[in-house]
């Protein structure tokens, strides 16, 4: 049968040896061979080219190897979903029992949790994608960065990744960890922006408290909000802060903070972790210059 033909009965080029014996290839392995046209993904499942995969070939692959129900989670759901999750390993959720092969974890699951179409692919919900992608990492900023992305982007709710971390599955430790060390899902930054305000002994502040003048209007949530002086500190993130219009909200923000006589610490994450004792001293300078003067009329209208 000609190559053509092949390539109609597959999936963007990966297709089962079952598949190519029943089209009259006998020997599909032969020409997996090197330097052969084809090559070998799976157990069974054969890419009709010799060249680099594409991710969605990868995946396909993948879920043919898995078979018949098989849903996509961890890293590659998460990516599918839009966010930076960095592990190759392709992690599926399989009805049934089945065996991984190298970078690919086949696990079963039941019951099978519900997926959509993302793409093409059946991926499971953000939450339990990046609750699934923690159990595979290692690093707690890893894992709090990904966490703070799906909350920040408004992918899951804190919640609902608190019921999946919840489950008996092995592993969830780390996620569990993040979870509860933060209290909220909340960037790696804010976390050492935690625990550099505790060192300093500064006055307790609150954390993403929205803060309004006396007539009732809105100023801002600030990172860190320290009361007893009206202070600001605002963690103002890249990658979290600066997105499309971002940059323009964020002068209107500074303008309110002035209007009301707000004094606001700003600092880059790069800072907080690069050069921590140079941002203790501007924010215990900050303090005492707050204290000097007489505090604003503004009050603390929600604290989370």
């Amino acid at each position: 049968m000609r190559i053509e033909h092949l390539r109609e009965r597959s999936d963007l080029g990966v297709i089962s040896t079952t598949t190519l014996k029943s089209l009259g290839v006998a020997d599909p392995w032969r020409r997996c061979a090197s330097g052969g046209p084809w090559q070998r993904m799976y157990p069974g499942v054969v890419l009709l080219h010799n060249g680099p995969p594409t991710p969605d070939q990868h995946l396909t692959a993948a879920l043919l190897r898995a078979g018949p129900g098989a849903v996509v989670t961890g890293s590659w759901a998460c990516r599918r979903h839009g966010l930076p999750a960095r592990s190759p390993e392709i992690h599926l959720l399989v009805p049934g029992a089945a065996r991984g092969s190298g970078s690919l974890i086949l696990e079963r699951a039941s019951p099978m949790p519900p997926s959509s179409d993302v793409g093409g692919f059946p991926v499971v919900s953000t939450a339990r994608a990046v609750v699934d992608a923690c159990r595979f990492l290692r690093s707690v900023d890893e894992a709090t960065a990904l966490v703070a992305a799906a909350v920040q982007r408004r992918l899951c709710t804190p919640d609902e990744l608190r019921v999946e971390a919840r489950t008996n599955r092995y592993g969830t430790k780390l996620a569990r960890e993040v979870l509860r060390d933060l209290g909220r899902a909340e960037s790696v930054a804010e976390r050492d922006a935690r625990r550099l305000s505790r060192k300093i002994r500064l006055t307790t502040p609150h954390w993403n408290a929205t803060i309004a003048d006396a007539s009732g209007l809105v100023i801002a949530r600030p990172d860190a909000w320290y009361d007893d002086v009206g202070l600001a500190w605002e963690i103002d993130s890249r990658a979290f802060h600066y997105g499309p219009r971002d940059y323009e909200r964020t002068l209107a923000r500074n303008s309110r903070y002035a209007a009301a006589g707000i004094l606001v610490v700003q600092t880059l994450p790069t800072r907080l972790r690069d050069s921590p004792e140079a941002v203790a001293r501007e924010l215990k300078a900050a303090h005492r210059a707050a204290a000097a003067r007489p505090r604003p009329a503004v009050h603390v209208v929600e604290v989370r």
